[in-house]
């Protein structure tokens, strides 16, 4: 039902996705050590490394991932 939805060009709302499935998401993306993940105001905040190095992470409602400085 939802696929044809989508197929017919309806707009489905998004699930939010779980802790969990977050985490996931970033470790399948390259980051390791996903803690203090939060819903702010600008979206899921959440700290990372990356490349050895620590990053801040902002997931935006369409799942979208940026790193803060």
């Amino acid at each position: 039902m939802i696929l044809a939805l989508a197929v017919a060009g309806i707009a489905v709302p998004a699930r939010a996705l779980t802790q969990d499935e977050l985490v996931a998401k970033l470790q399948a993306a390259g980051y390791a050590n996903v803690s203090d993940v939060k819903s702010t105001a600008e979206g899921t905040t959440a700290k990372a490394m990356k490349n050895g190095k620590p990053v801040r992470l902002v997931i935006d409602s369409s799942g979208q991932v940026k790193e803060q400085d």
